[in-house]
């Protein structure tokens, strides 16, 4: 990582990591692998149910089903 490029936020996140003791850097650690994974896992969702809308397009789109769409 270049240091010119580091903003003011992100220097004071990284102080306040540098200063903490090492059993709370295993949590902070765990916690921005919480983070990231959560985020991972919703594009994962998204992907799978907009891969999945044409092969229930039929299913969504039938005239026995219009009345309920009307609800």
């Amino acid at each position: 990582m270049n240091n010119a490029r580091i903003t003011e936020h992100e220097q004071s996140l990284i102080s306040k990591i540098r200063a903490l003791p090492p059993e709370k850097l295993m949590e902070v650690e765990d916690f921005i692998d919480f983070l990231r994974q959560s985020g991972e896992d919703r594009r994962l969702r998204r992907a799978a149910a907009k891969l999945s809308e044409d092969a229930f397009q039929e299913a969504w789109d039938n005239p026995e089903d219009a009345e309920y769409d009307r609800l």
